[in-house]
């Protein structure tokens, strides 16, 4: 991996119903890195989650094929688990895919994790992309998630958005690129 470099100013959510990079994404790097951090739903049990646009494209709509799965651990250490969700992977859709789920909207609740996206400037393949959040949720879980797949598409991709499936929220997204 090489050295991640800050590509402009954090992106701060207060109350906002998205957050939609639209540049800054360019062949400058071959790979860019979004970090999220203290990202908090307005709504309790809410998905974060993200879409992109190719160059030209509009309303957050690719293509996408996807997986996701978690590994979990309750506070009272009774219960832990690691599975496969099908609800939340896609099968050449074109929906936001979900990153994390059932957040909880506490003051001591929110996710933060890091999503990979790869070769975006590509005319030639279709992008890679995949990522790692965990969330606290609102009935005491620790929930890792793990999700991949690819964007399919062979144009450009030049803009990227976050949001929560339902309500604002709160937090904070930093984007690198990676030389």
């Amino acid at each position: 991996m090489g050295i991640p470099t800050l590509i402009g100013s954090a992106h701060t959510a207060s109350d906002s119903s998205s957050i939609d990079i639209t540049s800054g994404i360019d062949s400058t790097y071959d790979e860019y890195m979004f970090v999220f951090t203290d990202v908090n739903p307005a709504t309790d049990g809410s998905e974060f989650q993200f879409q992109v646009n190719a160059d030209g494209a509009t309303g957050f709509n690719e293509t996408m094929t996807t997986t996701f799965f978690r590994a979990i651990h309750d506070e009272a250490d009774t219960t832990t688990g690691l599975a496969y969700s099908t609800a939340k992977d896609q099968a050449q859709g074109t929906s936001y895919q979900s990153i994390t789920d059932n957040i909880g909207n506490g003051s001591d609740e929110c996710c933060a994790g890091i999503l990979h996206l790869f070769n975006p400037s590509s005319t030639t393949y279709v992008k890679h992309f995949y990522a790692r959040a965990n969330a606290y949720d609102g009935a005491d879980y620790s929930f890792d998630n793990f999700v991949g797949g690819y964007i399919n598409t062979t144009s450009a991709i030049d803009e990227i958005s976050f949001k929560m499936d339902s309500g604002n929220f709160d937090g904070v997204i930093q984007m690198y690129g990676i030389a």
